[in-house]
């Protein structure tokens, strides 16, 4: 038995995702705690943080050295 090479069948080199337009995934599991949220960092930036947990950390410390803000009540 031979398998066609059908046009319609083979994958591209590089697809283009919109994030913009990208939606939560309705069937993943929700019971989780850890929540992941995707950034896309310009190509200067990504140079210099070319891991998620060096930006998770430098993100953290800047966190730590800004001034905070109460809570409102209400939410």
């Amino acid at each position: 038995m031979s398998v066609s090479q059908n046009s319609d069948d083979e994958l591209l080199a590089e697809y283009n995702f919109d994030y913009q337009k990208a939606k939560p995934n309705r069937f993943a599991n929700r019971s989780g705690t850890q929540r992941l949220t995707v950034v896309v960092l310009d190509e200067d930036v990504a140079k210099v943080f070319q891991t998620h947990e060096f930006v998770n950390k430098v993100l953290r410390v800047l966190i730590e050295s800004m001034p905070q803000t109460p809570k409102s009540e209400t939410t």
